[in-house]
């Protein structure tokens, strides 16, 4: 299903600035989008507005043909969208398989039926079986980057947001983890989205936006 943004504004409470000015944009399942920008550009805020952690003070976001502010958030944030940040936030004192066990918890399912589950997401994003028993600690950047993006995927949200997703990582692992988004656009029908400030990243995706002071391009 599609995710669009419709002339969307977001300015902050009390204030006049607008971080994001009259944006107009559509993303579609199978591509893999880049919004590139420098700090304070927007482009994290625009990413918030898309997961439905924040609403615009203008326009629309459209998931499908219903706008974010007549639907319940929580859900959609549950089920349809998934985010994977810069810092990982994997939880450390729990292994990656029951980092990744935890979403589908959350969702009802047992643990007997998660594990399954995640053994097989860790597996496809190249974790091996002793790696999945270790703590975040016990991880290289790379590795728990691919168990965040193994936990994004656990809920079976269509919709990954990515925030500058090989930040902290070295060009190799860079390279590694964009591979990754790229098959699961290109071989799997996700659409993501991510943000970056870094140009070589960018140019990976299947389309690029650029944002300048809140007005995207």
């Amino acid at each position: 299903m599609n995710l669009s943004v419709e002339n969307a504004t977001y300015k902050y409470h009390n204030s006049n600035t607008s971080a994001v000015k009259g944006a107009s944009c559509v993303f579609e399942p199978g591509w893999l989008y880049a919004i590139v920008g420098a700090s304070g550009s927007g482009k994290s805020t625009l990413l918030s507005m898309l997961a439905g952690l924040d609403l615009p003070s203008v326009g629309e976001v459209r998931f499908g043909d219903r706008s974010l502010k007549d639907i319940d958030l929580d859900r959609y944030r549950r089920e349809n969208v998934s985010m994977i940040f810069q810092a990982f936030h994997l939880f450390p004192l729990m292994t990656a398989i029951e980092n990744v066990c935890y979403p589908m918890e959350l969702c009802g399912m047992k643990t007997k039926s998660a594990k399954p589950r995640a053994r097989e997401l860790l597996g496809s994003v190249g974790i091996s079986p002793e790696q999945m028993k270790r703590f975040p600690s016990g991880l290289s950047g790379g590795e728990q980057q691919r168990v965040a993006i193994a936990r994004s995927l656990a809920t079976g949200a269509g919709i990954l947001l990515a925030d500058e997703p090989t930040g902290n990582l070295d060009v190799a692992n860079s390279k590694n983890i964009m591979d990754i988004l790229h098959g699961l656009a290109r071989d799997e029908g996700y659409c993501i989205i991510i943000v970056t400030h870094d140009l070589e990243i960018a140019e990976t995706a299947d389309v690029v936006f650029q944002m300048r002071d809140g007005v995207l391009s």
